[in-house]
């Protein structure tokens, strides 16, 4: 049996086939359609499928290349960002889309031992405005842009 040489392209390998066996597995119930007129069901297995490529890359690349160990010195970082993404969660329905971007942002910049509060709030009104470019005018998605208290939608 090959030997795990580089432990972290291998677990991040791991983590790309089981997220891409989970988007093929979730569109598997929709329709899927071709390639001039796509059905729901398309882009969930398309993407399933190069995030399994992409995975099957890193898992043959770990057993090929030396790599360092995964430690964790400290949870904070992981805790701090788990965190922010559960906050983002929290907030989005009522805060709106840009403000509870600009908090995700801002609290997951918490964990770098860099962090600036100022390069923190630049980054996350710029990233707010691509998601609402993004997600509401590109996409159409039906999100609160601004807080639900305002009246705004």
């Amino acid at each position: 049996m090959a030997k795990i040489r580089h432990p972290k392209d291998f677990a991040a390998g791991l983590m790309f086939v089981a997220f891409g066996v989970a988007a093929i597995a979730i569109g598997s119930g929709y329709p899927l359609g071709v390639a001039a007129r796509m059905g729901p069901g398309y882009f969930p297995r398309i993407l399933g499928i190069m995030l399994i490529v992409l995975g099957a890359v890193l898992l043959l690349r770990a057993l090929r290349l030396k790599g360092e160990r995964i430690t964790l010195e400290s949870p904070r970082p992981l805790l701090i960002v788990i965190g922010s993404v559960v906050l983002f969660g929290l907030t989005a329905p009522t805060l709106g889309l840009v403000i509870a971007s600009i908090l995700l942002i801002v609290a997951s910049s918490a964990a770098s031992t860099e962090f600036r509060w100022k390069e923190a709030l630049v980054s996350g009104v710029v990233l707010a405005a691509l998601s609402v470019a993004g997600f509401i005018w590109g996409l159409g998605l039906q999100f609160s842009v601004w807080p639900t208290f305002l009246g705004r939608g």
